[in-house]
């Protein structure tokens, strides 16, 4: 592998991990030595990389350094193709539209070399037929963006309908059914909604409070107790599902 490869590759490690990284275990995973680890954090910082720490506590990445030009593995690519086209294709026009726009900025940063990955047909992600819902996603998105509240008319399984104000936290696909994750202020606990069970939805102007993300943290640790004491149970939005309509 070349230098400038390595270099990319240790940028990645350390993007993806949020905390410090033990020079070991960036070596273990490069499979390289400690030594070589430490002469291209140097190389990085050099570079103009944020990169904090020291032999033996580990080194953390700030964000904000891109190592020009931006280069892509061909699987990388393929990932990026393919991810744009299940959300043209399974999701709304927005999103669809911001897939292409990231793909279109994309190819105007790559090598000429690599351009033609952009438009590589080895793929196929079938259309999904629309949902029923009455839920425009484009407000949804905003919501989970701006931590707002939304108002609902919720209809369960019997068809009896209440109203609820809820935080939403997460979005879900499955198949053809789409499921919102969040803080249910009539149950007080978290519950997930079937977007084709909400008869009317409202963007409130309040915010909830704490992080979205903090949230999401929280139910994400209730759905796996729940999971732990009932093995059935494997995909968290699915498995949190069953108390959607309580």
């Amino acid at each position: 592998m070349s230098k400038s490869h390595r270099l990319f590759d240790l940028m990645q490690m350390l993007r993806r991990h949020s905390g410090p990284v033990p020079g070991t275990d960036l070596a273990r995973e490069a499979g390289v030595s400690l030594r070589t680890i430490y002469r291209d954090i140097a190389t990085l910082q050099a570079m103009g990389a944020d990169i904090e720490g020291a032999p033996g506590f580990g080194y953390v990445l700030k964000p904000g350094f891109l190592l020009p030009p931006l280069m892509f593995s061909q699987e990388e690519l393929q990932a990026l193709t393919l991810g744009a086209q299940w959300v043209g294709r399974q999701t709304d026009d927005g999103l669809a539209l911001a897939a292409q726009n990231a793909i279109a900025k994309i190819g105007a940063v790559l090598p000429s070399e690599l351009r033609h990955m952009l438009t590589d047909n080895a793929f196929h992600v079938s259309r999904a037929e629309p949902p029923a819902t009455s839920v425009d996603l484009r407000i949804l998105r905003q919501a989970l963006r701006e931590q707002f509240k939304l108002h609902i008319a919720y209809r369960d399984p019997k068809g009896a309908e209440t109203q609820r104000i809820i935080w939403p936290i997460m979005l879900g696909f499955f198949d053809s059914r789409r499921i919102i994750a969040g803080w249910c202020e009539l149950r007080q606990d978290f519950r997930t909604f079937r977007t084709d069970r909400i008869e009317r939805i409202e963007l409130l102007e309040e915010r909830y409070p704490g992080r979205r993300r903090d949230l999401a943290k929280r139910w994400r640790a209730q759905v796996a107790e729940e999971t732990a004491r009932s093995p059935s149970v494997a995909i968290p939005l699915a498995g949190a599902q069953r108390r959607a309509t309580a």
